[in-house]
Formats: C-alpha cells, sequence, structure tokens
C-alpha cells in the first residue's frame, strides 16, 4: 500500500510539469509569436528560441515570419490603348507587425480575402494607363513597381509589407486574339512589302549603274581596238610598201600565192579561165620549166 506523502510528491510533480509546460514555450526561427492575456495582445516575440508566458492567463499565436505567396485570379483588364487584355499575376509579401495583423485581418485566410481585390484594383489602375507595347518592353520591370508600390499603400494597415509583384501570363482574351493576329500579319506583310520596293529601288540602281560602267568600258576598249588595229594596219602597209620597193617581182610572187590560197581553197578548186589569163601566169611559167628539167635542162628562176 503506497504512503499518503508519496502520491502527494507525485501529484506535486505533475503539477509542476504541467506548470511547466504552459510556462515555456518556442519560437521557431521562421516564425514570430503574438503572447495574448485573456484575448487581448500583450507582446510581439520576434526573437527565436525558448520564451516565458503566465501558465494558463495567456496563450501564444504564431505567425509565419517568412515571405509569403498569393497567386491573383486572373483577370480582364482594358489597357491604355483600349485594348482588353486577361492577366495574370501574383504577389509575394509577409507579416512585418504580427500585432497589427492580427487586429486588422485576423488570419492568414482573411487577409487572402482583402487582398485579392486590392491587388485587382492596383493592376487596373496602372495597366489602364499602360499600351501594350510598353507593358511587352523593358518598361515592364518599373510598372510592377508601380504596382507594388500602390499595394503596399493599402496593406500596410494590415502589418504586411509586399515584397514583389509579378505578371505571369498576359494574353489576349480568345474573341480578339484572331483579329490582332490578323492585323499583326498585314502590318509584317507591309513592312515586308516596302521593304522589298526599297530593294528593287537599290537593285534597280545598282543595275542601270553598272550598265553605264560597262557601255564605258566597252567604249573605250573599242576605240582603244580601233586605235590599235589602224596602228597595225598602218605598219602593215609600211611593210608591204618596203617589201614592194625592195623586190617588186617577189612581192608580184607573194601576192599571187596568196591570192591561189584564197581562191583554189578545199571546197571550190574549180575555175572557168582562160590559161592564158594573168591569174594563171605563174602557172604557165612553171610548165616550160619542168618539161626543162624533164630534158636534162636546169630550170631557171623566175
Amino acid at each position: 500500500m503506497r504512503r499518503p506523502w508519496s502520491l502527494a510528491l507525485i501529484g506535486a510533480l505533475v503539477l509542476v510539469l504541467i506548470l511547466l509546460s504552459d510556462t515555456f514555450f518556442t519560437v521557431h526561427q521562421t516564425r514570430q509569436a503574438l503572447v495574448l492575456q485573456f484575448g487581448n495582445p500583450v507582446r510581439v516575440v520576434r526573437e527565436p528560441g525558448l520564451q516565458v508566458k503566465l501558465p494558463f492567463i495567456q496563450q501564444v499565436e504564431y505567425f509565419e515570419r517568412r515571405v509569403l505567396g498569393y497567386d491573383a485570379p486572373a483577370v480582364e483588364l482594358i489597357l491604355g490603348d483600349q485594348r482588353r487584355l486577361v492577366v495574370d499575376a501574383f504577389a509575394r509579401y509577409r507579416i512585418a507587425d504580427a500585432l497589427a495583423f492580427r487586429q486588422t485581418a485576423g488570419s492568414e485566410a482573411a487577409f487572402i480575402g482583402r487582398l485579392a481585390p486590392i491587388m485587382i484594383s492596383a493592376l487596373r489602375n496602372v495597366l489602364g494607363e499602360t499600351s501594350l507595347t510598353d507593358l511587352l518592353s523593358k518598361d515592364r520591370t518599373a510598372l510592377m513597381a508601380r504596382i507594388r508600390e500602390l499595394t503596399n499603400a493599402q496593406v500596410a494597415r494590415f502589418g504586411v509589407e509586399v515584397v514583389d509583384v509579378r505578371i505571369k501570363r498576359a494574353d489576349l482574351p480568345p474573341e480578339n486574339m484572331e483579329a490582332v493576329f490578323r492585323r499583326m500579319r498585314a502590318e509584317r506583310l507591309r513592312e515586308a512589302n516596302e521593304l522589298r520596293a526599297q530593294g528593287n529601288e537599290i537593285a534597280q540602281r545598282i543595275r542601270a549603274r553598272a550598265d553605264r560602267e560597262a557601255r564605258v568600258l566597252i567604249a573605250e576598249a573599242e576605240r582603244d581596238a580601233e586605235k590599235l588595229r589602224g596602228e597595225g594596219d598602218a605598219e602593215a602597209i609600211r611593210i608591204v610598201s618596203e617589201v614592194a620597193e625592195r623586190d617588186p617581182d617577189f612581192f608580184a610572187f607573194y601576192r599571187s600565192l596568196q591570192a591561189y590560197r584564197k581562191a583554189l581553197d578545199a571546197d571550190s578548186t574549180s575555175y572557168v579561165l582562160s590559161p592564158e589569163s594573168e591569174f594563171f601566169r605563174f602557172f604557165q611559167q612553171v610548165a616550160p620549166e619542168r618539161a626543162a628539167v624533164g630534158a636534162g635542162t636546169p630550170p631557171r628562176t623566175p
């Protein structure tokens, strides 16, 4: 049978353990704690580690210190150039003040319900003054910064800081996409036709310049050729005249041989001429000489 004092000791130990377990609490480095006393906030604990509170009187609520994410639903907007666009955006935020967050939002789920219209309103305000060209250009980063600033101005009372806002996707509505594609195709065809026309104009100028330079070169070449041909003909006449003066008989014989070569070619070797004609005078001289050689008489030189 157990003694009464041992039961009392066990009960005291159990009570001490319960008190200790409700007195100490641990704050993780990724979280922050809000100590409540009868439901009213008493203090905020941001330092990680072992902390102390009043047992049974005070309670602890934990909130994230890490960056949290929110994906906004896709919304259709009208841009500054009156084009409709379906925008799908997301935000990254952190709870900077746990006390203000609990007093205004209450919980993360309740805060998300309030963040959605605030973020969509910021998107409409900024993109409503922006054209599609600016949204797709390098100015997009500045636009995202303006959206973040507007969102921060609205959620600051919740003790929340928006770290970043980005657009995941920006698409045209399905009913407008085909019309936009047709317009873009027409613009590209117009640009292509302009480039082709400019190219044809440049090509025509190049061809005209090349033709003009070719005609000049050909004319100069023909001029030089005629000049050289004339000089050659003059030199040939001079040489022929000089040869004719030195030995007229040989010159006459040489000219007759040239005439024979042109007249008596392989295609036509038949002529109806008198044997005593001037054209055959050298043949008349060769025939008696051959007869003399056959009789033992040396041939004479013409």
